[in-house]
C-alpha cells in the first residue's frame, strides 16, 4: 500500500509490493546469501518480470543481491533481462545514482521544507538517525549546502557535537558497518538523538522509532522522514497537535523508487544515462512532487502527510475511473 502511494505521489507508472526472507543476513556467508537469493528468485519467478513486478533493494540487500536475482531470472528465461530488477551495478544494467537516490531526495525535500518554514540552511541544525545509504547521503548533501549536522547514528549509538560534525569523515554503514561511534569524540544514545533540540530531525533508520512514548519529548521544529514508517499513527497525531510539521516518507524518500523507474527505462531501452542526467531528472521529479503536495497543504490546510495522501489517492482514483472495472 505504501509503495503504491509513494509511486502515485511521484506520478510513476508503478504499483507496490513488499516481500522478503526472514533471516539475519549478517549471520550468512556470501555463498549462503547467494544460494538463498537464487532459490528465492526461482520461487517467485512466475510473479516477477520486466513487465510484471520489478524488485528493488531494501533492508538487508544491496546491488549484489539484485545482480543475483537478475542472473537467476535470466538463466531460467534463457535471455538476459536486466529490467527484471533495479538497484543493480551499472556494469550489468544498473543506473548511476541509484544507491544515493533516497538520501538525495530526503536532502532535497528537507531543503525545500526548511525554505518553506523560513529556516535558512546556513542557520539550520540537523540530527540524523541512521547512517546507511539514506542517512549518510542526506547528511552529507545538507552539510554541503550549509546546514550544521550535530548528530548522526547507527545501531550502536550516535556521534554528537553541538558545534557541528563533518559527516564526510564518518563512514556510512556501507563504507564501514556500525562504526559511527568509533569516529566520535562525544556519543549519545539513539533515543537521546531523537529528542535533541534541533531545527530538523531526520529519522532514517527503521520504522516505528517516533512513538506515543517519546512524541511529547521531540524538540525538533521540523521532521523529514527518511526511513519507511518511522512515525507511528499515535505519534503523528501528537506531533500534529504540537504543530511540529512531519514531511512523510512517501514523498521524502521517494528518490529510490524514482531512480528505480529511471533504471527500468534504461534497461528496456538498452540505453544508459549519465550520473548528471539521472540527478537532473530526479531533482525535477522531486520538485514537481513537492510542489503538488505543497499546493494541497496550502489549499486544504492539512498536514504534509494528509496532503501526500490526497495527491496519491486522487491519482489512483482517476486512474481507476478511467480504466473502469472488468465485469
Amino acid at each position: 500500500m505504501w509503495m503504491t502511494w509513494k509511486c502515485a505521489v511521484m506520478d510513476l507508472p508503478f504499483g507496490g509490493a513488499k516481500g522478503g526472507i526472514v533471516v539475519d543476513p549478517k549471520e550468512l556467508s556470501t555463498s549462503e546469501k547467494e544460494r538463498l537469493t537464487r532459490r528465492f528468485t526461482d520461487e517467485i519467478r512466475d510473479t516477477i518480470g520486466p513487465n510484471k513486478d520489478i524488485p528493488a533493494p531494501d533492508m538487508g540487500t544491496d546491488s549484489q543481491t539484485m545482480s543475483w536475482i537478475m542472473d537467476a531470472y535470466s538463466m531460467q528465461e534463457a535471455e538476459t533481462l536486466p529490467g527484471v530488477v533495479t538497484g543493480k551495478p551499472p556494469v550489468i544494467g544498473g543506473s548511476y545514482g541509484r544507491e544515493e537516490a533516497p538520501g538525495r531526495s530526503v536532502a532535497l525535500i528537507a531543503r525545500e521544507a526548511c525554505n518553506y518554514y523560513d529556516y535558512p540552511l546556513t542557520e539550520t541544525t540537523v540530527a540524523v538517525q541512521g547512517f546507511g545509504s539514506v542517512g549518510a547521503n542526506a547528511a552529507r548533501l545538507l552539510d554541503e549546502w550549509g546546514a550544521t549536522i550535530v548528530a548522526v547514528s547507527d545501531v550502536n549509538g550516535a556521534a554528537y557535537d553541538p558545534a557541528g560534525l563533518d559527516p564526510h569523515t564518518i563512514p556510512s554503514h556501507d563504507e564501514e558497518p556500525e562504526a559511527v561511534t568509533d569516529y566520535a569524540d562525544e556519543t549519545i544514545g539513539n533515543d537521546e538523538l531523537l529528542t535533541l533540540d534541533v531545527d530538523l530531525l531526520i529519522p532514517a533508520a527503521i520504522g516505528d522509532v517516533i512513538t506515543e512514548a517519546n512524541a511529547d519529548s521531540i524538540q525538533a521544529h521540523l521532521i523529514v522522514e527518511g526511513a519507511n514508517g518511522p512515525t507511528t499513527f499515535a505519534a503523528d497525531a501528537i506531533l500534529a497537535e504540537r504543530d511540529i510539521p512531519v514531511v512523510p516518507d512517501i514523498l521524502a524518500n521517494a528518490g529510490g523508487v524514482t531512480v528505480s523507474y529511471f533504471e527500468w527505462l534504461q534497461d528496456i531501452n538498452r540505453r544508459s544515462w549519465s550520473l548528471e542526467e539521472v540527478q537532473d531528472e530526479l531533482d525535477q521529479e522531486m520538485m514537481s512532487a513537492w510542489n503538488d503536495v505543497r499546493a494541497e497543504v496550502e489549499k486544504r490546510d492539512v498536514t504534509w502527510r494528509d496532503a501526500a495522501y490526497i495527491v496519491a489517492l486522487s491519482r489512483l482514483v482517476d486512474a481507476h475511473a478511467n480504466r473502469g472495472l472488468w465485469p
